[in-house]
């Protein structure tokens, strides 16, 4: 049986990840192998970034809704 080689953390993986949580739909396959293929520390910045581009998207479309 051949192994596949292990694959370097890079940021995209990281940010495909966290994308796939915010949505809340991964494969527990994919999740063991996210967990053994991401950077804990990108996890965390990429998860910050999500969330304050999704509460500055809710804030701006809160204000074009409700002028004033």
């Amino acid at each position: 049986m051949q192994t596949e080689p292990p694959v370097k953390p890079s940021f995209w993986l990281s940010v495909k990840a966290v994308v796939w949580s915010f949505v809340g739909l991964r494969s527990r396959l994919a999740f063991e192998q996210d967990t053994q293929r991401i950077n804990p520390l990108h996890v965390v910045l990429v998860g910050l970034m999500g969330v304050f581009v999704f509460v500055a998207g809710l804030m701006a479309l809160v204000n074009w809704i409700v002028p004033g």
